[in-house]
């Protein structure tokens, strides 16, 4: 198979014109979540600790009782956190990016469960010992005699459940659908263990202030979950009303949907974010799946651009026009707004140039772009002659590399050829998960810091 390394400049006189990049503050968001999060934890030991006394301490079982409880509630704390930073809240969305609060997700998540499990322990000691009882009689105890004690312990199950198939090879094995199904036992594990902790927490008993905390707390997190995964959503549906107009190939396997709507104008979004879409089809309408759009809204019209891999997007392919469209969106922090100045070096590869196309079309005048445009053969180049166009337009400057991964890697040495001054810029890296960490590893041994590096992985 022949290889190819061609590289275009234009507009070269443009790009070395161009300001030295100018460097803005660092968005603060992500910091603020952390903090409010931190204080909001220091509250719950707080909350419990003053309510526990010396003598309750003292007593047979006192400290694993208490134990306990303090587990107990940070690991519901831990729990409600989880739930706010998936309840795609916009403004978190935008500023921190899916990738990131997803991951910060599954990080407490494992404390998050470790925790309840070693409150059902500790509690079931402390009352055992106090009780003088085995663990075992003290267990049935409380579930036959306790109230709601029974839907703390579903619950209980359930999060167990949704913990084993979040394991990273468990995850592997299951379809997407299947996982968010096991998933959604979170928030039904959580409405379970609610009458629970009120009618048995003892912090609450002559505790105003931790009723009213906790109140609060569990109202705000599921009115976030309301609003913006149920009613956000349904009246954003309710207002475009999308349809499909047309499906043509673009490339081998590769298929772009136009779809029509209402008032697209008023869509606010931003080149580079995605939707989560669901075609209303007999065998799609239970699917949704994260596609960028690949061009800014021309209204009354969107594009998306799909490349068919499985059954889900060969059955994208074959949409007649006029079948319902549903959209969750947009999402992703993967857009203009990330930048820290105003010199860009856009990287895709293959059906990864959908988003890097409408990010590049988004982008403000006067910014230095320099782009590269990856593919295994020249039928791969999806989107490249209007990305070339977009390019020309802006004076900047793309690279086509084509050919074999071992003939044509895309490595530091590759990077620091074709963008001597990458270092100085915002690295926007878009392409299959393999391709984008190499790209991210290369750019950083260039130098390129940590925050002027910008990718999105479409994982569960």
């Amino acid at each position: 198979m022949s290889t190819a390394l061609e590289s275009r400049p234009i507009n070269a006189a443009v790009r070395s014109a161009s300001p030295p990049v100018r460097r803005r503050p660092p968005r603060l968001a992500g910091d603020i979540l952390a903090w409010l999060s931190g204080i909001g934890l220091g509250l719950v030991i707080a909350l419990v600790i003053q309510a526990e006394s010396l003598g309750a301490l003292r007593a047979p079982g006192g400290v694993l009782t208490a134990g306990g409880r303090l587990f107990g509630f940070v690991g519901t704390y831990f729990l409600l956190l989880m739930v706010v930073l998936v309840a795609r809240v916009p403004w978190l969305e935008r500023q921190v990016g899916q990738e990131r609060l997803v991951r910060w997700h599954r990080r407490i998540a494992p404390w998050a469960l470790i925790l309840i499990l070693a409150h059902v322990l500790f509690i079931t000691l402390g009352y055992a010992q106090a009780a003088k009882t085995g663990a075992l009689r003290q267990l049935w105890t409380f579930l036959a005699s306790y109230p709601d004690m029974i839907t703390a312990a579903v619950g209980t199950v359930l999060l167990v459940v949704a913990g084993a198939a979040s394991i990273r090879a468990a995850r592997r094995r299951m379809k997407y659908e299947t996982w968010w199904a096991v998933h959604m036992y979170t928030y039904l594990a959580l409405a379970l263990s609610f009458g629970h902790q009120l009618a048995t927490g003892t912090p609450f008993i002559g505790h105003p202030l931790t009723r009213a905390f906790w109140t609060v707390l569990w109202l705000a997190t599921a009115g976030g979950v309301v609003a913006f995964r149920v009613l956000l959503p349904v009246w954003r549906n309710l207002r475009h009303g999308l349809t499909v107009s047309e499906v043509y190939e673009e490339a081998s396997g590769v298929y772009s949907v136009i779809l029509s709507g209402r008032r697209l104008d008023r869509l606010k979004v931003a080149g580079g974010q995605y939707f989560q879409w669901r075609f209303l089809t007999p065998c799609l309408w239970w699917h949704s799946h994260p596609y960028s759009l690949s061009a800014m809204p021309r209204p009354p019209y969107l594009r998306l651009t799909v490349k068919v891999v499985g059954d889900q997007t060969a059955a994208v392919s074959k949409l007649r026009p006029g079948t319902h469209v549903l959209i969750e969106g947009p999402y992703g922090a993967f857009t203009k707004e990330a930048r820290t100045g105003n010199r860009v070096a856009l990287i895709a590869a293959g059906v990864g140039i959908t988003p890097v196309r409408a990010l590049l079309e988004d982008l403000p005048a006067g910014v230095d772009v320099v782009a590269i445009h990856r593919a295994s053969t020249p039928d791969e180049l999806v989107l490249h002659k209007e990305f070339a166009q977009i390019i020309e337009r802006k004076g900047g400057s793309l690279h086509r590399l084509v050919g074999p991964r071992e003939h044509v890697p895309v490595n530091a040495q590759t990077l620091g050829r074709l963008v001597p001054d990458i270092a100085t810029r915002d690295v926007y890296v878009c392409g299959p998960q393999s391709f984008t960490k190499r790209v991210v590893g290369a750019a950083r041994r260039l130098g390129t810091p940590h925050e002027q590096i910008h990718h999105e992985l479409f994982t569960f």
